[in-house]
């Protein structure tokens, strides 16, 4: 009973999060982890349960969606789902007590392209666009990460969408969900033919998420202040960190 009100309430606080300014990887898999789902399960899991909050993102910028000529829309489809999948498959051939080790340091790393993600943007956006091959070569990698471990990887997407020769942020915004989108799909489906999925909890979290989703939405534009909002968040990402540092030692 326990275990079920700790990821409920997660799932709820994550979905807000994410509707609001993301981040809510930060409450969701530690959650699942304390419940007692192996880590690599839970990893899976909690990227399935972000797939609804993703949908209704792409749906919000279904009007600023389109590419570019450095990248046709085929090949960018192409290139993530190839991705996607390889970055599922070795998530799956990672032992658990190795990927719990792992935990730390991605969830660091999600914590530091969190913070320091609109700065990197705006540095990327000034460079010249890569090349074409090495556009490919960016998202490539990018969506190896994102079938791994999904925390951070909104920042990652709009970096290499930077890279790639987009300028305008509510395109790339719509690109960088809709990326996310298919990611997790591809990923879910990976794992679900594994079979490491707990359903039961990814039931729950995603019921949960979509309603913390609608009360962050309902909230957000109350918010005055949402650089006090990215600290909390942040503090979080170093808070989680921490704990599953000391829980090695």
């Amino acid at each position: 009973m326990v275990d079920i009100l700790l990821v409920l309430v997660a799932g709820i606080l994550g979905g807000m999060l994410n509707a609001v300014a993301g981040g809510g990887t930060f409450l969701t898999l530690p959650a699942l982890i304390f419940a007692g789902v192996p880590p690599v399960s839970a990893n899976a899991t909690a990227t399935l349960s972000a797939l609804p909050g993703y949908l209704s993102s792409v749906w919000a910028y279904r009007h600023d969606l389109h590419t570019t000529p450095n990248m046709p829309a085929t090949r960018m489809v192409v290139v993530s789902a190839f991705g996607g999948i390889l970055g599922a498959v070795l998530l799956l051939l990672t032992p658990n007590d190795t990927f719990l080790i792992a935990v730390p340091a991605l969830m660091a790393l999600a914590t530091l392209l969190f913070a320091g993600g609109p700065q990197l943007i705006r540095r990327l956006l000034a460079r010249d666009m890569l090349a074409p091959a090495g556009a490919a070569v960016a998202l490539l990698l990018v969506s190896i990460y994102g079938g791994y471990f999904n925390g951070g990887l909104g920042i990652m997407l709009l970096a290499v969408l930077g890279l790639i020769g987009f300028t305008d942020l509510h395109a790339m915004n719509g690109l960088k969900n809709a990326l996310s989108v298919l990611l997790s799909l591809v990923s879910a489906a990976t794992y679900a033919l594994a079979g490491v999925i707990a359903w039961d909890y990814a039931a729950l979290l995603a019921e949960s998420m979509i309603a913390g989703g609608f009360l962050g939405a309902h909230y957000a534009r109350r918010i005055r202040n949402t650089a006090r909002l990215k600290q909390f968040i942040v503090l979080v990402g170093l808070v989680m960190t921490v704990i599953f540092t000391v829980r090695l030692l």
